[in-house]
C-alpha cells in the first residue's frame, strides 16, 4: 500500500529540492521514517525537521540525510564508514545503497538501540557496529569508498581523510553550531579536493563530534 505521507515526503522535500539519483530515492521508500521517530513524534515522522531521539542527540532532517546520501555518490559495491549512528536512520539508508556499512557511535545506548532495530527488526546484515570515538574512524576496515559525518567539527579529522580510498568522498559539516555548512571532500592522487555545497547553512543541526583528541 502506498504511504501518502512518506511519498509527498519524498516529492516535496527531496526531489523538487534536488535529490533526484534513483538509488538514494529508492533507500528512502524503503526504509520507514517513522520507525526511527520517538512514539510521541509519529505525528512529524516525515516533515522536514531535526527531531529528538534521546541522549541528547537528534535525527536528521530527510532533506540533509539525502544531500549528504546522494554527495556521496555510492554504488552497491561500496564500503562506507558512518561516524554518529544516533537513531540508526542514515545507517538503514546507507545499507541499501552499499555493500558494507561501518557505524560508528560514542553513546553505548544509541548504538546498541540501532543495532536492535537494524538487525532484528528489519533484518539487515550488511552493517557492522562499533562504540568509540568516531574522530579515529574504523582503521582496521579501512579504506572506504565514502565517510559520512552525522556531527559537527571546526575542521575535517585528519585520520578519517586517511582512511578515504583514492576516489573516495567524505561528507560532513563544518562550523560553529549555528553556522554549519556541508562539505565534500575527495581524495585524489595528488592530495585532497574539497567543495562547499553552494550556500546550504544547516543551523545548529549536528551535535559537535566528541572526541578524546578534540579539546
Amino acid at each position: 500500500m502506498l504511504n501518502l505521507a512518506l511519498e509527498s515526503m519524498i516529492q516535496q522535500q527531496l526531489v523538487r529540492r534536488g535529490i533526484r539519483e534513483s538509488n538514494v530515492i529508492t533507500a528512502f521508500r524503503s526504509v520507514p521514517r517513522r520507525i526511527f521517530v520517538p512514539d510521541y513524534l509519529q505525528h512529524q515522522a516525515y516533515a522536514d525537521e531535526v527531531l529528538p531521539i534521546g541522549c541528547g542527540q537528534t535525527i536528521s532532517a530527510p532533506y540533509t540525510a539525502g544531500r549528504m546520501l546522494q554527495e556521496l555518490n555510492l554504488d552497491s559495491g561500496s564500503q562506507v564508514l558512518e561516524v554518529g549512528t544516533g537513531s540508526g536512520f542514515q545507517t538503514a539508508l546507507l545499507s541499501t545503497l552499499a555493500k558494507a556499512v561501518y557505524a560508528v557511535e560514542r553513546i553505548p545506548e544509541l548504538s546498541a538501540r540501532a543495532r536492535k532495530v537494524l538487525a532484528d527488526d528489519l533484518g539487515i546484515r550488511n552493517v557492522h557496529f562499533r562504540v568509540g570515538d568516531g574522530f579515529q574512524g574504523w582503521s582496521d576496515e579501512a579504506p572506504f569508498d565514502g565517510i559520512i559525518v552525522n556531527c559537527s567539527s571546526g575542521d575535517v579529522p585528519v585520520p578519517l581523510v586517511g582512511q578515504l580510498r583514492i576516489g573516495g568522498r567524505l561528507v560532513m559539516p563544518i562550523g560553529e553550531p549555528k553556522a554549519q555548512v556541508l562539505h565534500v571532500l575527495e581524495r585524489t592522487e595528488s592530495g585532497v579536493e574539497a567543495r562547499i555545497l553552494g550556500d546550504e547553512l544547516f543551523s545548529a543541526t549536528f551535535s559537535a563530534l566528541q572526541s578524546s583528541h578534540l579539546e
